[in-house]
């Protein structure tokens, strides 16, 4: 393979700024550095990446708005879903990544590339949902790996970058750390071992449990169809702004902090450690509303359909044609999720205290749970006890 033009995934840390300069030393290509913001980018953050990718050696660099897509493509359904990887992990920065790949593969098929490059080690889920969305949607252009390609060490790259660029990367070469809206992971160090407790410090924004505020906070959530549309009355036109003012609120309270550990898409097991208050909170009102508007089998069923979402998306089967039935599932049973939940924040403790819905089946007057009811009397009560555990009985009258 000899590309003459690549197009590489660039975030601004370790492993891609370093492919920058590897890439166009070893192949004497043209570099282009695309970053696909699905964070929500402040301009001086915007300024740094453009900046450190032309230092590096790239050619351009292009800032790709993905928010709006993010969110309504992936995080509405994760939402509409509460899905959770072995019900712990909220798919906190992997649920970006077919995104990220297919922003990046549009792009380089308009610039005339030959070839798309990513940061990925041959270790991890990354490589896998970035190769399969690449090759489903652009198949004619090849695929740079070069940590995976050699094994590259993050020590290695983080003193080549120190000594050849004057960049400091000595934190990320202990930890590996992908930030996303929806969620941050770490990775290495002291994940690797099941026996190693992963410390606060690696943590990069929630405080420490002796360093979270001591005033408990309250958060009204207003959902209509499911998902998010206002926070303590205040509307956001744009759903970007309330996740920010969600994150603004769990990170200050310590909100969604946890380590996962599970099966990996290749098939051995893997550790990380996360924080997800964004996640955390939302699931929390979201699923609270849920359980007074759908009726037990709708909640079953979801759930199960939404655990399944939740594995095709964690092993790159993005384009899975029963994703798309999962998706029009989920938007039916949303139709009549409209209500307001109150969720109590306090040193990293969080529980819905209040739900209000016109939908809600909790406060139709006609029976209180525990203590009476208007639709049926006693005697009805206790033959429909009779009748249900008639068969269990039975059972174990034979046993």
């Amino acid at each position: 393979m000899n590309p003459k033009k690549v197009a590489i995934a660039y975030s601004g840390g370790l492993d891609t700024s370093f492919c920058i300069p590897f890439i166009k030393k070893t192949y004497g290509a043209e570099v282009i550095a695309v970053n696909v913001d699905c964070t929500g980018l402040k301009a001086d953050q915007i300024e740094v990446l453009k900046e450190r990718a032309i230092l590096l050696g790239a050619s351009e660099c292009h800032i790709i708005d993905a928010t709006q897509e993010l969110f309504s493509d992936v995080l509405a359904y994760l939402i509409k879903g509460n899905v959770l990887r072995d019900r712990t992990y909220p798919l906190s920065v992997g649920s970006e990544r077919f995104i990220q790949a297919k922003k990046v593969a549009e792009l380089a098929a308009k610039l005339g590339c030959d070839a798309v490059a990513h940061g990925s080690t041959g270790a991890g889920n990354d490589q896998i949902r970035f190769d399969a969305a690449i090759r489903a949607l652009a198949p004619q252009l090849s695929i740079l790996t070069p940590i995976r390609e050699h094994s590259f060490q993050r020590e290695f790259m983080a003193n080549t970058l120190e000594k050849d660029f004057g960049l400091n990367f000595s934190k990320s070469s202990v930890y590996s750390i992908n930030e996303g809206i929806w969620g941050v992971t770490v990775g290495g160090g002291n994940t690797v071992k099941g026996d190693n407790t992963l410390p606060f410090e690696a943590y990069p924004h929630l405080p420490a449990p002796h360093e979270m505020t001591d005033e408990p906070e309250t958060l009204s959530i207003s959902f209509v169809n499911g998902l998010p549309i206002s926070i303590n009355g205040n509307e956001y036109s744009n759903p970007f702004d309330l996740l920010h003012a969600v994150k603004t609120f769990g990170e200050k309270h310590g909100i969604g902090r946890g380590v996962h550990t599970g099966d990996t898409i290749l098939g051995f097991k893997g550790r990380i450690g996360f924080e997800a208050p964004v996640a955390a909170i939302l699931y929390a009102a979201h699923r609270e509303l849920e359980k007074v508007i759908l009726s037990k089998h709708e909640r079953l069923l979801k759930d199960q359909l939404a655990d399944q979402l939740g594995i095709l998306w964690h092993e790159a089967l993005y384009f899975d044609p029963a994703v798309k039935a999962i998706q029009a599932f989920l938007d039916k049973t949303q139709e009549r999720v409209h209500g307001t939940v109150t969720i109590y924040a306090y040193r990293g403790n969080m529980y819905p205290t209040s739900i209000q819905s016109t939908n809600s089946t909790l406060n139709r007057g006609a029976y209180q749970y525990g203590e009476q009811s208007q639709l049926w009397s006693g005697n009805e009560a206790a033959s429909f006890s009779k009748i249900i555990g008639i068969s269990t009985q039975q059972y174990q009258s034979q046993n």
